[in-house]
């Protein structure tokens, strides 16, 4: 059966949700949130240090040290699942003109997945955002038509552009109704480098559409 008519609208829901969410990472999100003119740096801003409340103490006081996560700047350019059996290049996208989050080609066959270029490079704090097609426009497997395989533990693979390679962990996989994706939890700041690798899923053979998306978690490999 063909599924093209659901191929060409199948990432639309997750796009918009995508600057919604971005617009608001850093922060508080504000009661029903707009998109903006773009999206707000992903990164996070470290709270300001507690005032003390006991009595001064007769010497300084070192503070705790914490091993700083590295800030990566070369983007990605392919991703690697081994376990599933996949491999392909990144394209990087970002917005439209009216500011929806740019997805791949619907008129090709085996288009390669894509690095949304206004969340953090894979590595850096905060979720990168991989998105891919679950199929092809002649009804055959997509690049993430095997995502729902995926279990956690396993190891993801991005390498950048400086030759670089940052492996990831899955955490888990869940799959989200398009009337009600939960925006903040897939695509909110995080306070570490994570990995979110979103596709179609809820295919409706009556429509020909994708109700649903399928969203994997990964976190940097420790």
């Amino acid at each position: 059966m063909t599924r093209s008519n659901g191929y060409r609208g199948c990432l639309t829901a997750s796009a918009v949700a995508a600057i919604i969410a971005l617009t608001g990472c850093a922060g508080t999100p504000a009661a029903g949130p707009e998109p903006t003119s773009g999206p707000t740096s992903a990164t996070t801003t470290p709270p300001p240090a507690p005032s003390p409340s006991g009595p001064a103490a007769s010497g300084p006081v070192a503070a705790p040290t914490q091993e700083p996560v590295p800030v990566r700047t070369s983007p990605p350019v392919s991703l690697e699942i081994a376990s599933v059996g996949l491999s392909t290049e990144l394209l990087s996208l970002g917005l439209r003109e009216n500011k929806s989050l740019e997805v791949p080609s619907a008129t090709e066959n085996n288009v390669p997945a894509s690095w949304y270029n206004g969340s953090p490079v894979p590595g850096s704090p905060g979720p990168a955002v991989m998105l891919g097609h679950v199929n092809s426009p002649d009804g055959s497997a997509g690049v993430f038509a095997r995502l729902r395989d995926l279990t956690p533990g396993e190891p993801i693979t991005v390498r950048a552009e400086d030759g670089s390679i940052t492996t990831f962990t899955v955490t888990r996989g869940a799959a989200y109704s398009k009337e009600d994706f939960p925006t903040l939890e897939v695509y909110g700041n995080t306070p570490g480098p994570e990995l979110r690798l979103i596709t179609c899923d809820g295919y409706d053979p009556a429509t020909g559409l994708f109700d649903d998306n399928y969203v994997i978690y990964a976190q940097l490999q420790t």
